[in-house]
């Protein structure tokens, strides 16, 4: 008995003891392979798979400090080098720069954040700038060679914005990595060296310089590029951070510093009048809008000043939806019925028994000129768009309705098309100036959504059949997609 006793003791120590070294060993494999169990498990960081997801060309991430941000920049490098990412098809081997602002910080943290996710037999050959390549991680790396998984080489070199615009001229590259904001003539000169391959840009950032060309270029989408996309990280999206550590930290930094290191937001960007606007929320892709919901069109006119048209369509629970956007400066009221016309018929949108379209218009469009005859209102009458001038313009009773819209009852109430790109960049740009009134600039599509909201749309009536829609409507509500606020 004493005997058989020992042995089984000795088998329970032993078990424990395998336990251990198999623990060790797994430890030890995933340490030696990053790239396949980056981001995976029970826990996740949600915003770096939609960074990943998202099959934009030009993806930037804002991000506070340890936000994940340049994690997510060298993952997405790895993977285009190996030619395995799992959310896009990479067609052979690629050729990419990873650009960091200076070359020690392209060191510290490009360079040292892009070899974790590379496995060693994975690297074919290393060329350095400064130290040897037997020691790779105290010199500067000029390229590394990557054996992807179609049996060839993959290219991704290290460049330093130190160097001046000149030393960015001449390549063509599959991507181009920035970690951290370049200066604008080099940002624009790696444009040029993707353009040919149709390739992709990306960038991790925190915006420390403030409101520079990436807040109006990227974040703003001033030139309304659909193949720009940008997100926010801040310390609360990072799941692998210590909650009591953000709390401790949040406490202790000033707001201004805040508002940099943790959100990842621009410096000096000003207060924002709808900070409840989040475009992970409010902007949805657009899908066929049934005729009982299509309710009216909202325009404020311009001549040389942009002209802002939107439709707006409402559903059976009063939920507003942006459907279409027409923005243009410099034409005349001809070209823009036409314009309306068109887009209307496009999307099948309903007219009245007269084959005209219904729209609110701002008020002003009653006014005649010296120069003309008739006012806007009746040229676009003529032009087969019934505009109607009587709209409510109280500035700030109209912000407060757009906000109501935004956060009403804890949910959104309004929603809006991706492919409405001048409202969607005119509601991040909207801020309160001096007098904390806001400043009157790239207003136009905000203004005719305020005339439109201060009507209180009407819900349209319920169909007696749930149809397809209203099951997919449902689905994206039980998935919280209708209301993550």
């Amino acid at each position: 008995m004493k005997n058989g006793k020992k042995s089984q003791i000795c088998t329970q120590e032993d078990i424990l003891r395998r336990l251990v070294i198999n623990r060790k060993n797994i430890e030890e494999y995933e340490r030696n392979n990053r790239l396949e169990f980056y981001n995976s498990g029970e826990v996740v960081h949600v915003k770096q798979l939609d960074f990943h997801k998202c099959l934009k060309r030009n993806r930037w991430v804002f991000g506070g400090n340890r936000t994940g941000k340049t994690e997510c920049g060298a993952a997405e490098a790895a993977w285009m080098l190996r030619g395995n990412h799992p959310y896009r098809k990479i067609k052979g081997a690629v050729t990419g720069w990873a650009v960091s602002v200076s070359y020690g910080a392209g060191r510290e943290v490009a360079q040292k954040k892009l070899l974790s996710y590379l496995n060693p037999e994975w690297i074919e050959s290393v060329g350095m700038i400064k130290g040897s390549a037997g020691s790779v991680a105290g010199g500067i790396v000029d390229y590394i060679a990557v054996k992807n998984v179609f049996g060839t080489v993959s290219y991704v070199y290290f460049k330093s914005c130190e160097a001046g615009r000149e030393k960015f001229q001449g390549s063509s590259l599959d991507f181009v990595w920035f970690d951290e904001e370049p200066p604008e003539d080099i940002y624009e000169e790696c444009r040029m060296r993707v353009f040919d391959r149709k390739g992709d840009i990306f960038g991790t950032m925190t915006p420390l310089k403030g409101m520079t060309f990436v807040y109006d270029k990227i974040y703003l989408n001033s030139a309304a590029d659909p193949e720009v996309w940008c997100i926010f990280m801040e310390w609360a999206d990072n799941p692998y951070l210590d909650s009591e550590e953000v709390k401790r930290l949040s406490a202790a930094l000033p707001a201004d510093v805040l508002k940099t290191r943790r959100y990842g937001d621009f410096a000096d960007s000003g207060e924002t009048v709808y900070p409840e606007f989040d475009e992970s929320v409010h902007v949805i892709p657009p899908f066929d809008v049934p005729e009982e919901w299509q309710d009216c069109l909202s325009i404020d006119p311009g001549l040389n000043n942009p002209l802002s048209c939107h439709w707006y369509a409402v559903d059976n629970d009063g939920i507003v939806y942006v459907v279409a956007e027409h923005f243009e400066a410099g034409r005349d009221v001809k070209y823009h019925c036409a314009k309306i016309r068109e887009i209307s018929d496009a999307i099948g949108w309903k007219r009245n028994r007269r084959g005209e379209i219904y729209a609110l218009i701002d008020s002003a469009a009653n006014q005649r000129t010296l120069a003309a005859s008739k006012s806007v209102t009746e040229l676009f009458c003529e032009n087969g768009i019934s505009v109607n001038p009587k709209v409510e313009k109280n500035l700030f009773a109209g912000i407060n309705r757009v906000k109501e819209y935004l956060t009403g009852n804890g949910k959104s109430k309004l929603y809006i098309f991706d492919t409405c790109r001048n409202l969607i960049r005119e509601f991040k740009a909207y801020k309160y100036g001096a007098d904390d009134t806001p400043v009157k600039r790239d207003d136009h599509a905000l203004d005719e959504l305020r005339y439109y909201l201060m009507t209180k749309p009407h819900a349209a009536s319920a169909p007696a059949v749930k149809g397809e829609l209203l099951k997919f409507k449902e689905k994206l509500i039980s998935t919280n997609r209708f209301g993550r606020l």
